[in-house]
């Protein structure tokens, strides 16, 4: 499987961690920068990972920076991309069984590298399961509409 892997400069060891063991399980891993620690701004690394993952050149993505947020926060500007910023298994898990994920976020400054990959191998792991989950997944990748108050939402 092809799998596009970007963070920040807070991320950089975290990245190279997670690119290595991907490799090691058979994947194909698109690194998108950065290479060094220098600063440089999530938003475009954000950006650029979330076309790779829209445009179909990797099935999944994996978005790191310090906390996992400002980075999920770009990359869920593209409407084809479902961004969970994640800091344990259950979650990662649950973001592909109930909302097709794409795309795993995950802090450096507040994860280690062990529970890292243990979010990554749920995530990879995990099927989404459809039904129910189906229609509220199509939701999100419309526009927001005006809530009628009048009926009560189910």
């Amino acid at each position: 499987m092809r799998i596009a892997i970007a963070s920040d400069h807070a991320a950089v060891e975290l990245k190279a961690v997670l690119r290595e063991w991907l490799l090691e399980q058979g994947h194909e891993v698109a690194d998108l920068g950065p290479e060094t620690a220098e600063s440089v701004d999530y938003p475009d690394f954000g950006y650029d990972l979330a076309a790779v993952v829209a445009e179909g050149t990797a099935r999944f993505g994996v978005a790191l920076c310090g906390s996992g947020i400002g980075i999920s926060i770009a990359v869920n500007r593209n409407p084809l991309v479902r961004c969970a910023r994640v800091s344990e298994p259950l979650s990662a898990a649950l973001a592909r069984e109930h909302n097709d994920a794409n795309v795993i976020a995950m802090g450096a400054r507040l994860i280690g590298p062990e529970m890292a990959r243990a979010c990554l191998a749920a995530f990879l792991t995990t099927e989404f399961l459809g039904g129910r989950h189906q229609r509220r997944v199509d939701k999100l990748g419309n526009p927001p509409h005006p809530i009628d108050r009048s009926e009560p939402h189910q």
